[in-house]
């Protein structure tokens, strides 16, 4: 076959949709977030300005806005509910409701496809963002809680993508701390979290 005969190669698709790592994400948070004691809520987290209950209330409500973003919606981080304080018996229940409900609409067609969200960011790339919530909170909430936590391996190679994209403007916004350096040689999921500025 000659030069004109070979047919143009694309970029590959990816190995696994946003849903299907989501799934797999939600698979490691649910169990850790369910171990959390209620004597462990005010404990300090790696995420300087939370506690452990500051940030279950803040990744269920990034649970329920991205379902809407994943339906091509508008979400609403302007308030910062206490899902934790309005149902001290239930919230563990919600949280494996909302990851769940979050699987599913990300696993819907069409979700990954064009645009969503305010800044009109690709929609894939929206749906890796809370896919590294998921994630890398799921790890703060073990370390906050003396849990062990380990990432499914699947994920993390498309997150350290998209933090590599998201880096910059995250840290310009302190969403990230500054990168922590760690050897070339280091497990993928340890450069990860360093990537966000979180030391292991």
């Amino acid at each position: 076959m000659d030069s004109d005969e070979r047919e143009t190669v694309g970029p590959a698709e990816p190995a696994f949709g946003v849903g299907e790592l989501m799934e797999r994400a939600a698979g490691r948070a649910v169990p850790v977030v369910a171990a959390i004691a209620d004597g462990d809520l005010e404990r300090p987290t790696p995420c300087a300005q939370y506690t452990v209950k500051d940030l279950v209330n803040h990744l269920i409500q990034v649970l329920v806005q991205f379902q809407a973003l994943a339906a091509k919606g508008e979400s609403d981080f302007s308030g910062a509910p206490d899902f934790v304080g309005e149902d001290a018996a239930g919230w563990r229940d919600r949280f494996a409701r909302e990851a769940s409900a979050l699987v599913a609409a990300w696993s819907r067609p069409g979700a990954e496809e064009g645009t969503a969200g305010a800044m009109n960011m690709p929609a894939r790339l929206v749906g890796s963002m809370a896919l590294l919530d998921l994630t890398v909170h799921a790890w703060d909430l073990a370390r906050a809680t003396d849990q062990r936590y380990e990432a499914p391996a699947e994920v993390v190679g498309p997150l350290i993508a998209a933090v590599s994209e998201l880096g910059p403007t995250a840290r310009r916004m302190n969403v990230f701390g500054a990168e922590v350096e760690v050897a070339a040689s280091a497990d993928p999921f340890v450069r990860l979290l360093a990537a966000t500025g979180r030391r292991v």
